[in-house]
């Protein structure tokens, strides 16, 4: 560095000297050398022409002596090397000195013609040539110059000496000072000082250096303490922390994760890290750490990792790292966590997730995971996977019955008659309440299938003992196959579900294999569902009357309310299919209010038009529409539409009172105190029970029309059963003094029949058809006779 330094300061000033100096010198010495040169000239040019006179007068008279003479005296001149004076004749030819010593540089001559002006005039004698020397730029300075370059030159040296000497006590020193300070901090690590001093800008770059130094000692210090620290921090933190360079290897391990693994810290320093994965993971380790995101600043992982003992602990690693950038080394700290006993827990809930509690079988999430996974193999096999649906009937009535106890012994008991029968590699599952589900593969697999489910039926023959009650149930069991009927979990699932549905309204305790008409039915019930939710919204349901009638006199005493469904393009829809479905769905009660603001309101109708104010008004209730509240709203429905309670009838059919519910009881014991009256509808049907009438507060008695249709049967044996069964329903509802109404009426041999046993009201087509209520306005008000047939 110094020599450096010092060889460009030289350079500096050797071209300094050479630019300002020489240029100057080479001047001065070119304008003296053209002065000497001048003044030469000058000297020999007078030389000539003087001489050349004196010559003149002894080159004509041939005066040797005289003429040598005078080369003698120009040879004695300054600066002249020779002589020679010749005349034209050759008469005389003198050269001094004889033998001349030329000059160094050589020389130059000039030669001039001798001429004699005689009497004759000017005439050419001779001629005279002066030898000198060249001009020499130095030889001609004078002393007066040579001092004056000599002292210019010592000036210019002084200066140049001193410009070294200050550069190197002044520069070149401090520097050296300050670069042995750096070299001893670079060799040794230790801070050392500039000893300088001095106000100029070498002296404050010294102090700069050392106030730097100082810094930079405290900040190392501080250094090394955070240094030391964050290691402490690293060595104990009680988590299991280490470093992965670019290529995987272990550059650092806390204590923590030493004593965690059991290892040495020479032992797993430098080594790879997926090296200590369990081998049957570490591939899938590598590839999640090839897939990680560039961007992704931290990395979540879960692996299987090899203790110095050997065993396993499962691991999650959560690995943070920060690429090098501009030759900069990557970053990286890793935390691993031993898992072990959370992924053994997660593994425990994981059953306990897809396990039914009660049963013991797989769930519904269980089953679905196995359905999936049942379809992949069944893809890679190519073959058929079954799913045989299985819903147990009447279970409903052991829960409401004998208590939900009693219900999950009953599934118990099952599930361990089904277990046996289940064929190796089947998968069942109670997929909620009593619904099961199992998934059958084989190389038969829809005989294999149908075969269990009419094993599974046939464990409901025998009756169950269950808290000392005896209990009989049966199953309805729906099978679909994948890929022949399903294309997937999710359809296969439904069709099997559809399948058992379609069984259950077959009939129940069977098995039936799916088929695409049952897809086709179960489009029609959808369609059903759709035209009922739009018809409540479009306001479709309409409330049509039919007359009864007074069997004896044929006057009409009351009417009833009958459900219809007016769609504007399919047109008026059957109402057995829409109540039925609209039962199953829950939309009865939405439906039966309608009907019941709607048949209210015709009745008002009604009675202006024709001025009855005393018939009545029967409506048909669901049992799903004996609510807590019904009682009062038909009450205020009454009052709004000005209706006396005793001119409502409300029908119910032998199911409402099948279970004999409290609730339907006090519900019907409120209609009764308000003054409305009870119809018993479709007696001598179901399970028909005369308790009924002496249960609950009946005073209308309705016989079922097939029975009156059987009145004038052909077959003499029905005949006469029919008749005795209408007589005695007769006789006994009016010892229990209820009104007895005869449904289905259509011939006039049926009307006298049932005059005859002292039936007193009838309805059917032999009257009246059902109809709008403006139809039947029309037809009572341009009748005969008020009271008379509205047939």
């Amino acid at each position: 560095m110094t020599r450096s330094i010092e060889s460009r300061f030289l350079a500096i000033v050797a071209i300094t000297v050479f630019i300002l100096v020489v240029p100057l010198f080479a001047l001065f010495l070119t304008l003296s050398s053209d002065r000497a040169a001048r003044e030469l000239h000058d000297h020999v040019e007078i030389l000539l022409a003087t001489n050349s006179q004196a010559l003149a007068k002894p080159m004509w008279d041939f005066d040797r002596e005289s003429v040598e003479q005078i080369a003698a005296t120009i040879v004695s001149a300054n600066a002249v090397s020779k002589v020679q004076v010749r005349d034209l004749s050759g008469g005389i030819n003198v050269s001094m000195p004889p033998l001349p010593t030329w000059p160094k540089s050589g020389v130059e001559s000039k030669t001039r013609e001798i001429v004699y002006d005689g009497v004759d005039g000017r005439k050419q004698v001779g001629t005279i040539t002066i030898y000198y020397g060249r001009f020499d730029a130095l030889s001609s300075l004078r002393d007066a110059e040579a001092i004056l370059i000599g002292i210019f030159i010592v000036a210019v040296l002084g200066v140049v000496l001193a410009a070294i000497f200050g550069n190197r006590i002044m520069i070149i020193q401090p520097l050296m000072k300050l670069a042995g300070a750096i070299e001893a901090t670079r060799q040794l690590g230790s801070r050392h000082h500039v000893d300088w001093q001095s106000n100029d800008e070498i002296g404050k770059l010294a102090k700069s250096f050392n106030a730097m130094q100082i810094q930079l000692e405290q900040e190392e210090r501080e250094l090394k303490i955070a240094h030391r620290r964050a290691t402490d921090i690293y060595n104990l933190t009680p988590a299991m922390l280490f470093s992965l360079d670019e290529q995987d290897r272990i550059t650092g391990v806390s204590d923590y994760w030493l004593l965690a693994t059991g290892y040495e810290r020479p032992q797993v320093l430098g080594k790879r890290f997926a090296d200590l994965v369990h081998a049957e993971a570490r591939e899938a380790y590598l590839e999640r750490k090839r897939q990680k995101s560039q961007s992704d600043a931290v990395v979540e992982s879960t692996t299987k990792f090899v203790r110095a003992d050997g065993n396993l602990m499962d691991v999650l690693i959560v690995e943070a790292s920060k690429e090098g950038t501009s030759g900069e080394t990557g970053l990286s700290l890793s935390v691993m966590t031993d898992v072990t006993a959370l992924k053994q827990s997660e593994a425990r809930n994981h059953r306990q997730a897809i396990t039914d509690h009660l049963t013991g079988l797989m769930n519904r999430q269980g089953f679905e995971n196995a359905l999936d996974i049942e379809i992949r193999a069944t893809d890679e096999m190519n073959g058929e996977l079954a799913c045989i649906f299985v819903d147990l009937d009447r279970f409903k009535w052991i829960n409401d019955n004998l208590g939900h106890q009693a219900g999950d012994t009953v599934l118990r008991m099952l599930v361990d008659l089904m277990r046996p029968l289940l064929p190796p590699g089947a998968v069942a599952a109670r997929l909620g309440g009593d619904e099961f589900a199992v998934l059958l593969r084989s190389a038969k697999v829809e005989h294999d299938a149908l075969e269990l489910s009419h094993r599974l039926c046939a464990t409901f023959e025998q009756p169950l003992l269950v808290q000392g009650v005896t209990v009989r149930l049966s199953a309805s069991v729906g099978v679909a196959l994948y890929p022949r009927h399903a294309g997937n979990a999710a359809e296969l699932l439904q069709k099997s579900d559809m399948a058992m549905y379609s069984k259950k309204r077959d009939g129940k305790n069977g098995a039936l294999l799916y088929d695409p008409l049952i897809q086709d039915t179960t489009r029609q019930r959808a369609a059903i569902e759709r035209d009922i939710e739009t018809a409540l919204d479009e306001d479709w349901f309409e409330a049509y009357f039919q007359p009864i009638v007074d069997l004896g006199d044929g006057h009409v005493v009351g009417y009833e309310a009958l459900l219809r469904l007016e769609h504007p393009i399919k047109g008026t829809l059957p109402p057995a299919e829409i109540i039925k479905i609209a039962e199953e769905t829950g939309a009865i009660t939405r439906i039966g209010n309608r009907i019941l603001e709607k048949a209210l309101d015709n009745l008002v109708q009604l009675s202006e038009a024709t001025g009855d104010f005393d018939a009545y008004i029967a409506i048909n209730f669901s049992p799903l529409q004996f609510e807590q509240n019904m009682p009062i709203r038909l009450a205020a429905l009454a009052a709004r539409h000005g209706i006396a309670p005793h001119r409502i009838v409300i029908e119910i059919t032998e199911a409402t009172l099948l279970h004999d519910n409290p609730q339907i009881r006090t519900i019907l014991d409120e209609f009764n105190r308000f003054g409305c009256r009870i119809a018993l509808d479709d007696f001598g049907t179901g399970y028909s029970s005369l308790s009924y009438l002496n249960r609950f507060p009946v005073d209308i008695v309705k016989i079922d029309q097939s029975f009156i249709r059987s009145l004038s049967a052909e077959e003499p044996e029905l005949q006469h059963k029919s008749r005795m069964l209408v007589e005695g329903i007769t006789a006994i509802s009016h010892k229990m003094e209820c009104t007895v109404v005869a449904e289905g009426i259509e011939t006039e041999e049926q009307q006298e029949i049932l005059r005859q046993f002292g039936v007193e009201l009838g309805q059917g087509y032999l009257f009246a058809r059902p109809q709008p209520v403006r139809q039947l306005i029309k037809t009572l008000i341009h009748s005969p006779r008020r009271g008379g047939s509205v047939a």
